[in-house]
């Protein structure tokens, strides 16, 4: 014999408790319609449980799960006792009965309403007192919550869905004052964040929570930094909540408590900028893209955008065998129809990079293989000499021979008023690639030269920030070079948006009259103290700066200066009408003079000629003030 259906048997059993509700509802309604003659017939009270079981057909009020009873099951509660007491009335109307009263259908409507609301919501806070819900369970962790009334709403409605809900929440920290005073969900607002001192004081009579839950996401920049030093200061950590869809996971016993940790994107609070996607897509859609220094962090992220956009066929050209396949590896598997070439080559190899771009035949090439790490380069002068400055003439050369239409180079902050042999030799690329571009770029189906630069980018390779989460993770200190350090940053997505926007603004944007010879320089924001960003990452690490994890001084290395910039004197900012990019105005010289030097300089080079080298790099390129030492100036 089959096993009963258990939910056709959960069904009957509301069918019936709705019957019985509706049978009292008709009960009620006669005697608040005529007191003096209260009780009603037989008849009236079956036919009041008939009706309504009707009535609530159309709104499937018998399929409604009392336990998650919410909004819109009360609004097919209504319904229901609407059609319910309309039906009511149309059968006494229809078998010739009087009813007690002319007002009796909308009592009879509010009574049923009442009755089936009264009876959802009644069970559903027994079970949630019996399952244990916020506030009520021994293990529960006390917590603020902060961010808007959306978001606390949402949040507090998933943790309300769990047995053994893992959080307490003692109060919600709004944004705006507007919000003070109020509740949401019987949780009230104590006050705004820049009050967040004072909500703790407030609590401190009572009981402090261990930790903030941050529940929206757009809270960022100064406003989360605020919210860091005043957790900071009381020694409570700080963690977005979970996602309410994962919640119930974090609300099983022994599952653990799913927290995030705050990003330190979120620190920057750089707003999104919107991109010609339509643009690129035009750019790069059907055509043939070649990518220098592919496996690289902002190598690799040009790789993953470009083929978004769909190119006929993309060229991942470096000369590290593993950062090559692993870029290789993961394209093949987000894109497996795009056609893809891994090619091994060293672009100081002037003929074999000249044999790759001849086979390949690019119609667009990014060009971002450089060595980038200031200290490695002035260890390394003429391999950084050599990488940077004639590689860069190699691969826009080889491009020009191919018959690529446009070549984007990637520079850096570095480039302007270099200190450093790499800002140095990275200005010289963009003096060829300026040069480069003037004398071809205005050609009908000549090469055009997209120079772009911008400073930091979080998180790539030899950057500061995997250098403080390894110094974290081994207990500290985290080293900063001077107290008064500061530079630009930007994520590498970002970065690499904005790159992209700046190769159709080089190549497709008549009204951008300096784009020939001009420098696309990224908008980086306002520069940021790397002290200051050892210590939020202290923070944001659930930890204390000086007194958990130390900071540590280690001065100035060779090549390094206090403060980046990003335009020189001589090349003042224009803007431009994509938001996020400026143009730093033409400061070039002739091609072939260009030319000549660098074929002297990959001379000095190839033979060792490390001062001739460095002489040359410094007639070239005269702002270059070489720090040698390292130290500090007053």
């Amino acid at each position: 014999m089959p096993a009963p259906n258990p939910s056709l048997a959960r069904l009957l059993v509301n069918v019936v408790l709705d019957g019985l509700l509706g049978a009292l509802g008709v009960a009620l309604a006669f005697w608040l319609a005529r007191p003096d003659q209260p009780l009603a017939s037989g008849f009236a009270v079956a036919a009041g449980a008939v009706v309504l079981i009707a009535g609530g057909v159309p709104f499937g009020l018998a399929t409604q799960y009392w336990r998650f009873a919410g909004l819109a099951d009360m609004r097919a509660v209504a319904g229901s006792a609407l059609v319910g007491a309309a039906l009511y009335a149309l059968l006494f109307l229809a078998a010739g009965l009087a009813l007690p009263s002319p007002s009796f259908p909308a009592i009879h409507a509010l009574a049923l309403a009442a009755l089936l609301a009264s009876s959802r919501l009644a069970y559903r806070l027994w079970r949630d007192r019996r399952d244990g819900k916020p506030g009520e369970t021994g293990d529960a962790v006390p917590v603020l919550l902060v961010g808007d009334g959306e978001g606390a709403d949402l949040f507090l409605r998933a943790l309300g869905r769990g047995r053994g809900a893992p959080y307490r929440v003692l109060g919600l920290i709004a944004p705006s004052a507007r919000q003070t005073g109020r509740r949401i969900q019987g949780q009230p607002i104590l006050g705004t964040i820049a009050e967040t001192e004072s909500v703790l004081e407030k609590l401190a009579a009572g009981e402090t929570p261990p930790r903030f839950l941050i529940i929206t996401a757009d809270l960022t920049g100064d406003v989360l930094g605020h919210l860091l030093e005043c957790a900071d200061r009381a020694g409570l950590a700080v963690r977005r909540a979970p996602d309410p869809t994962r919640l119930a996971a974090a609300s099983t016993p022994g599952a653990g408590l799913d927290l995030r940790p705050i990003a330190i994107e979120d620190i920057l609070n750089r707003k999104q900028v919107p991109l010609d996607r339509d643009g690129m897509a035009r750019l790069i859609a059907g055509r043939r893209v070649l990518i220098t220094g592919a496996g690289g962090s902002i190598g690799a992220e040009l790789s993953r955008q470009v083929a978004g956009f769909g190119p006929a066929e993309i060229g991942l050209l470096d000369n590290g065998e593993y950062a090559l396949w692993q870029i290789d590896l993961e394209l093949s598997e987000a894109h497996p129809t795009l056609a893809r070439h891994a090619l091994i080559a060293d672009i100081r190899d002037r003929a074999r990079l000249g044999a790759v771009f001849e086979h390949f035949r690019p119609d667009l090439v990014c060009h971002a293989a450089a060595l980038k790490h200031v200290p490695m380069v002035e260890a390394n002068p003429l391999e950084g000499l050599l990488t940077n400055a004639i590689g860069t003439r190699n691969v826009a050369d080889a491009a020009r021979a191919a018959g690529a239409a446009a070549l984007v180079q990637i520079s850096t902050d570095k480039a302007v008023n270099p200190t450093s042999v790499m800002g140095a030799s990275k200005r010289l690329a963009e003096m060829y690639c300026q040069a480069l571009d003037l004398a071809t770029g205005e050609k009908s189906g000549g090469l055009r030269c997209v120079t772009v630069r911008f400073g930091n980018v979080l998180g790539s390779t030899g950057s500061v920030v995997p250098l403080f989460q390894r110094q974290l993770a081994a207990g500290g200190p985290l080293t900063v070079t001077h107290p008064d350090m500061r530079r630009y940053f930007m994520t590498v997505r970002e970065a690499v948006g904005l790159v992209l926007q700046a190769a159709v603004a080089g190549t497709t944007a008549p009204d951008l009259a300096e784009a020939s010879g001009g420098i696309f320089v990224l908008d980086m924001g306002e520069p940021v103290k790397i002290a200051d960003l050892a210590r939020q990452m202290i923070r944001l690490a659930g930890l204390r700066p000086e007194i958990d994890i130390a900071i540590r001084f280690s001065g100035l290395r060779p090549g390094e200066k206090l403060f980046e910039e990003l335009f020189h004197g001589q090349e003042p900012p224009v803007p431009t009408r994509y938001p996020g990019l400026l143009m730093a105005a033409p400061r070039t010289a002739d091609l072939a003079i260009i030319g000549r030097a660098l074929d002297e300089l990959a001379q000095a080079c190839h033979r060792g000629q490390e001062g001739a080298a460095l002489a040359l790099l410094a007639r070239m390129v005269p702002e270059f003030v070489h720090n040698t030492a390292g130290a500090a100036s007053a």
